[in-house]
């Protein structure tokens, strides 16, 4: 396996792990850009959004759910970012379907 995501998964890089199923896992990003920041993503290998099939749907409802009761653990329900990046002009450097949440300060910029 190429992708780093995988390779977490699948335990071969370890990883500050803060959930996992058989479908999902959840761990604290290693550049984190705030003061709460983990990343939600399907144990499946989907390379992006747009790769995703009618099957693959009902893992963002999921992961959703995961990543709101996680910033509820982390303290940050009150306020906090959900993003996933995809393809280069979106800003996505990993090719792994995947949700960064961010919390813990007033976040900033364009999307709301």
């Amino acid at each position: 396996m190429s992708c780093i995501f995988c390779q977490i998964a699948a335990k071969e890089i370890p990883s500050q792990l803060i959930y996992e199923d058989d479908e999902l896992i959840a761990f604290y990003d290693i550049q984190p850009q705030a003061p709460v920041h983990f990343l939600v993503l399907p144990k499946k290998h989907i390379p992006r959004l747009t790769d995703m099939t009618d099957g693959d749907y009902p893992l963002i409802g999921k992961m959703a759910r995961v990543a709101t009761e996680l910033a509820e653990k982390e303290g940050v329900s009150d306020g906090f970012r959900v993003a996933v990046n995809c393809g280069e002009q979106g800003g996505q450097t990993v090719w792994h379907v995947h949700m960064h949440v961010l919390g813990g300060r007033q976040l900033n910029g364009c999307l709301g």
